[in-house]
């Protein structure tokens, strides 16, 4: 692959899109104190939390949340359209993205991705307001979505079919490294993982983190704060649940039953290395499918982004993933 950015300083981005996602990065390092603590009263003021709504939108997509337990929420996403073949719609464990540290369920931008996946693969979305850090640190999250997809198993509660045909799980930046560890811990009931630029790190820095360093959400200062404020103190980013491909090769031997895995890498993305070392990690140690999906011209988080002609390609590719799994 050709070295990303040559020829151009900036990525392809319009402007409104390009003033969005400035925004959002000067309001998330805004609200990273010093201390190591959040100031979640400033993130609340822009972080746009929406109910969810009985009634199905222009999409057909009608969505309610639910209580696993006294400290998890989800947020179910349904999709009113039938299957051509009368088969059960497949269920996705969606974990939404912010570095471990921001945004929830009912974030109006993951609400309303969920809503466009449920309504293009078909597939009931089932999001998951897992604990965040510094507040919940490791393993927090990790329990939080194992205890959701034991819940999703069973039937949610009674709101899909008990136990449903297939489930994935799917997860973008943080959220994605959260899906892999909840995928590893139970793999044999997982039907497949997709992972939409997963969050990763070590403590020696890759030549797309060096590179892209002044790339949307590649500071390696914020990439610094938020892990601090995620793993163990004390622990560095080769940690088990930072540095996954190292922990993968390390435990090949585990990783042969792992699901197929359907890996999403942005160009503009400092953190592609530490991807693209992922699949090489998964297929070393034998994994069933290991598919990567590259998007030269996309940043980290490009898919919340829906007028992007590579949001659409990606949600193209997903339900391609999932059909032919269901």
């Amino acid at each position: 692959m050709a070295a990303v950015g040559a020829g151009a300083e900036k990525p392809p981005l319009p402007w409104r899109e390009r003033l969005l996602v400035r925004a959002v990065s000067v309001l998330h390092s805004m609200s990273l104190r010093r201390d190591g603590t959040v100031n979640r009263f400033l993130l609340s003021l822009f972080d746009q939390i929406v109910p969810p709504t009985t009634a199905p939108d222009a999409a057909g997509v009608s969505s309610s949340d639910h209580a696993v337990s006294e400290q998890i929420r989800v947020r179910l996403f349904v999709p009113t359209v039938a299957t051509s073949d009368g088969r059960e719609l497949p269920v996705v464990l969606y974990f939404h993205g912010g570095g471990f540290v921001f945004h929830s369920a009912a974030s109006a931008q993951f609400d309303a991705l969920c809503r466009r996946y449920a309504s293009a693969i078909p597939a009931v979305f089932a999001s998951v307001d897992y604990r965040l850090a510094p507040e919940s640190r490791f393993p927090a999250p990790y329990d939080d979505g194992t205890a959701a997809l034991r819940w999703v198993l069973t039937g949610a509660g009674g709101a899909v079919p008990s136990p449903p045909a297939t489930v994935f799980v799917m997860g973008d930046s943080a959220g994605g490294n959260v899906a892999h560890h909840v995928a590893a811990r139970l793999p044999s009931r997982v039907v497949g993982l997709i992972a939409l630029q997963p969050f990763f790190a070590g403590e020696t820095p890759t030549a797309s983190e060096q590179r892209l360093r002044d790339a949307p959400f590649g500071s390696p200062e914020r990439i610094t704060w938020l892990w601090r404020a995620f793993l163990p103190p004390g622990a560095t980013r080769d940690h088990e649940a930072a540095n996954v491909p190292a922990a993968i090769r390390r435990d090949a031997e585990t990783y042969r039953a792992f699901p197929p895995t359907m890996l999403c890498i942005g160009g503009w993305d400092a953190h592609q290395d530490r991807q693209r070392a992922y699949a090489d990690a998964l297929r070393f140690a034998g994994a069933e499918e290991v598919l990567v999906e590259e998007f030269p011209d996309a940043i980290h988080g490009f898919y919340i982004l829906d007028s992007l002609a590579d949001s659409k390609r990606l949600i193209a590719e997903v339900a391609e993933f999932v059909n032919r799994r269901r």
